[in-house]
């Protein structure tokens, strides 16, 4: 497998360069120079697969030569031991539910994905490498989990003070071993900037062996296209092949990683990406300026990202052809007011609980549906995150309902440790030159 730089396609590198480097010093993102096409035979028959077999079929075909079979069936066997199920909610709506990993977020997938992957291709005698992540919410929890214990690494998790969770700051915060959290006086947007600019110091670089574990990592998109397929393959099961996808969307990594599974042959009618007023997307579809703006804080803090990293992925699947991705692409903005309307509005109807991502991709799929009324298919909307996480969300007749699962009760038990720092990158970088 070869990858270029979305800033220069002459630059070209093989798998696991793209994995420890995670962005060209060009500052562009990794993509792939080729991607194929399953074969129609597999899309004809993929109800009679597992996910982990869909999952083996999907890397293989893509990574093609990068990891030896056996070993690359071992690490998915190893990362993807949950499952992602697709609940009917009435005829024509289902959600997915990629919540059952250990951090209860979608990100499970690619953190735990990512993690062996990096623990597959280092070497013994190699320098440490030191994973540097910004988060806006559940990215942090998962990379935590995903890394803890992973020889030879050692991770840093930079995270908006007072604009995580307390659950999920407890994610971040309660793991040791080589896992350290910052908080960061600012934003996310703020988070994401120090980690760019530490990608980007030669000086810092000839340090350390730096790579990063958020969604610009072309290993934590590749196992994300694994559930697009696995959800297609649920429905077909139940005879239903018409569907469309409704998306949570901050940083852009998840529908990224579904318009990638598009592009490799997966027979989706249409994909609508989900904001909350962080909407620089749905402006640019609007308008066709594309302009980024501060982050602004919302219940839905996971896609609190004014500036998405992967927007520059989805353009260049399309090649940057707005009209052409507007085909396949429709995006919609929500408010927090209209985000709580949404959770009462889907427990009133169906007795089910979403976290406020999840509630915001009902309302675009809603919103899709009004302007499409005549159209047959079934409506997909994601569920990023367990509602547990978000519990002040709630109000008291629905936080009464939720199940706390047993990790999220030894949380609460656990002492939290951080780093507190401003968002001057000089002090970062002293932090993680002398902390270490």
């Amino acid at each position: 497998m070869k990858l270029y730089s979305t800033n220069n396609q002459s630059l070209k590198v093989d798998f696991a360069t793209a994995v420890f480097n995670s962005m060209p010093l060009d500052k562009g993102l990794y993509m792939p120079v080729h991607i194929p096409e399953l074969d129609k035979e597999f899309i004809d028959h993929i109800d009679q697969f597992t996910l982990s077999q869909i999952a083996f079929k999907v890397a293989a075909v893509l990574l093609k030569d990068a990891i030896p079979l056996e070993d690359l069936q071992a690490i998915i066997d190893d990362a993807i031991n949950f499952e992602a199920p697709v609940v009917s909610l009435d005829e024509n709506t289902a959600v997915l539910e990629l919540f059952h990993g250990p951090s209860l977020a979608f990100k499970d997938f690619g953190a735990r994905f990512m993690s062996r992957i990096m623990a597959y291709f280092l070497k013994d005698n190699e320098k440490t490498l030191d994973v540097l992540v910004a988060t806006s919410g559940d990215t942090g929890g998962a990379v935590a989990l995903g890394f803890l214990g992973v020889p030879h690494t050692r991770v840093t998790i930079l995270y908006p003070k007072g604009k995580v969770s307390e659950i999920q700051e407890l994610q971040l915060c309660t793991n040791g071993q080589n896992i350290h959290a910052v908080e960061i006086d600012g934003t996310f947007d703020d988070c994401q900037a120090l980690v760019k600019q530490a990608f980007a110091d030669e000086e810092l670089n000839a340090r350390l062996r730096l790579t990063s574990a958020n969604s610009i990592n072309i290993s934590r998109l590749i196992p994300q296209t694994f559930y697009y397929f696995n959800a297609y393959a649920q429905l077909k099961r139940q005879g239903k092949e018409e569907v469309v996808f409704s998306v949570p969307s901050g940083n852009f990594g998840n529908i990224a990683a579904g318009l990638l599974a598009y592009k490799m042959g997966l027979p989706i009618k249409q994909f609508i990406a989900a904001t909350n007023v962080n909407d620089t997307v749905p402006r640019f579809l609007e308008t066709g300026v594309y302009e980024t703006k501060p982050s602004v804080q919302t219940y839905s803090n996971a896609m609190d990202v004014g500036a998405p990293s992967n927007w520059v992925r989805i353009m260049d699947l399309f090649k940057n052809d707005k009209e052409a991705l507007q085909q396949i692409l429709q995006s919609y903005r929500f408010t927090d007011e209209e985000t709580l309307s949404g959770i009462n509005a889907i427990y009133e109807q169906f007795n089910y609980i979403t976290c406020p991502h999840t509630a915001i991709a009902w309302l675009a799929l809603q919103k899709y549906r009004a302007e499409h009324p005549d159209d047959n298919y079934t409506g997909i909307f994601l569920s990023t995150a367990h509602a547990c996480k978000f519990p002040d969300v709630f109000p008291e007749t629905i936080k009464a309902n939720i199940e706390f699962p047993d990790q999220v009760k030894d949380l609460l038990a656990k002492p939290k440790k951080a780093q507190k720092m401003n968002t001057d990158y000089e002090s970062f970088k002293k932090y993680l030159t002398t902390f270490y």
